[in-house]
């Protein structure tokens, strides 16, 4: 062999099966001029909360400078935790030790972890149908299968839950977002959720509740989480949504034996989540910033999500469905008959980006669908995108 060829590198198995996140690839066509993206799952840059970032980095920085800059436990900081577990009983009912409780990279590290420490290769997890993409990312890099439980307007459909079981008796949990789920913005009713933790405690089977949304309520009541509700449920939460994405910070709150679990492999992924996020999210929390925070995420949101509707009203064909989320950050369009993956190339042409239905789905078997995100694009912005995907869905052969 010539000393100039590099040698046929090979890679393992579960390297090979990974595939690079179509949100992730679609945020570098976003960066393009006069793009309109309604791709990604980004925030407003509007509701960051920089001054008060920059206040509590400050005095964090004079206070515990040494300890903030320091590696710290791989759990996350005490103080953190403790306020997490105090507000979380105070807006969720959700009780539990600060103990019971892990920070984690983001939450797309504890959907990594989670898959890894309750299922081995090959065997079977429940998600809804649609799922988050992110999540079937973190789930096929561990070679964990998925089985996909369709969705109405009320959630996870029992009655088909019950079937899969049938089909696939002995999955190693149920995963759900029951807030203003990614990608269909559906809320879970409050009749399905007690279902839910019927079924799962009839056949011993953990339930996944993932809430980055559910601070993001512009209208109807709360609903209680299934965590509150049974206490062996494993919790995932974030600071992405209600302080911002690049702090990278998410926790997850669940009975010990997981927790001690979580810890080990974390331990191996990364040591231990940023101390310097760790200070800056406990006295966010602390201090009242995020109470006072949070409505004014909700008034700019709510005002996008209606706008955005009342574009769909104005501008898509009549046989073009969407949801009417409650809170969130996502609305899920369909026409039947339609292929939006083919559809995906001419609206990169025309400057509007979505992301195809195929995508939350394991199997890729949905061609019919799109996410679209209405709280990063700006006002002009989103009329003017639904006005491009209107003139698409009109031209586009189904």
């Amino acid at each position: 062999m010539s000393m100039n060829a590099p040698a046929k590198r090979e890679f393992s198995k579960i390297a090979n099966l990974m595939r690079p996140s179509a949100i992730r690839l679609l945020l570098r066509v976003a960066n393009q001029p006069d793009m309109i993206s309604f791709g990604g799952g980004l925030p407003n840059p509007e509701s960051f909360p920089l001054d008060d970032i920059r206040r509590i980095f400050d005095e964090q920085l004079a206070k515990n400078g040494k300890k903030m800059l320091q590696y710290g436990a791989t759990e996350g900081l005490d103080s953190l935790n403790i306020a997490l577990s105090k507000r979380l009983k105070e807006k969720e009912g959700i009780v539990s030790e600060p103990t019971n409780i892990i920070e984690t990279t983001g939450s797309q590290e504890a959907l990594y972890m989670v898959g890894k420490i309750f299922a081995n290769p090959g065997e079977y997890v429940i998600t809804e149908a649609p799922t988050y993409t992110g999540t079937i990312s973190a789930f096929r890099g561990s070679e964990v299968k998925m089985v996909g439980v369709e969705m109405d307007h009320y959630g996870m459909n029992m009655d088909a839950l019950r079937q899969t079981l049938k089909n696939y008796p002995n999955p190693k949990f149920i995963y759900v977002i029951p807030n203003f789920q990614n990608p269909s913005g559906i809320t879970m009713s409050l009749e399905r959720r007690k279902e839910l933790l019927e079924i799962a405690n009839e056949n011993g089977i953990t339930i996944v509740e993932d809430d980055p949304y559910g601070s993001l309520r512009f209208a109807g009541s709360h609903i209680p989480s299934l965590k509150s509700m049974d206490n062996d449920v494993v919790y995932l939460g974030t600071f992405s949504k209600v302080l911002s994405p690049g702090i990278r910070l998410g926790y997850v709150v669940a009975p010990r034996d997981v927790i001690d679990k979580l810890n080990i492999t974390k331990q191996a992924l990364d040591l231990a989540t940023s101390t310097v996020s760790e200070y800056i999210a406990s006295a966010y929390v602390e201090e009242g910033f995020m109470d006072k925070q949070i409505p004014k995420i909700i008034d700019l949101y709510r005002q996008k999500r209606d706008l955005m509707i009342e574009s769909f009203e104005n501008y898509f064909p009549k046989d073009v469905e969407f949801t009417r989320p409650n809170g969130g950050m996502f609305i899920w369009v369909t026409r039947k008959g339609a292929n939006t993956d083919k559809m995906f190339e001419e609206a990169v042409r025309q400057k509007v980006l979505y992301v195809v239905g195929s995508a939350f789905y394991p199997d890729e078997d949905n061609h019919e669908s799109m996410r679209l995100n209405f709280t990063y694009s700006s006002n002009e912005q989103i009329v003017e995108g639904v006005k491009r995907l209107g003139k698409l869905f009109e031209v586009t052969a189904r």
